[in-house]
């Protein structure tokens, strides 16, 4: 995966895209590195505000970090924009098992 963020940041170099650096970002995390991911992910947020994968991606990177009432937050900006009804399920089951 170390590979795979490599190559998400080469291509935004060329294309400087906010999704591909939102791409990279989930691959830093699956390689082990969700702080850093998450760090980047911030970095978006103004550009990609009216984006729901930008707040399931940090929502995600904040449960991994154990910083859940923040993952809840970010879940339910997801819920609130996603048009999907089958992603829309998700985030509520992702919701509900951030409860204790």
């Amino acid at each position: 995966m170390p590979q795979i963020a490599e190559l998400y940041g080469r291509l935004a170099q060329i294309t400087h895209s906010p999704v591909v650096l939102l791409n990279r970002a989930a691959a830093l995390a699956e390689a082990g590195d969700a702080a850093t991911a998450l760090a980047l992910v911030d970095d978006l947020e103004r550009e990609l505000e009216q984006y729901h994968y930008l707040h399931a991606t940090r929502a995600e990177l904040l449960r991994r970090l154990g910083r859940m009432a923040e993952a809840r937050v970010s879940y339910e900006r997801a819920l609130g924009i996603t048009h999907s009804e089958s992603e829309r399920r998700f985030f509520e089951f992702r919701l509900a098992a951030l409860d204790p």
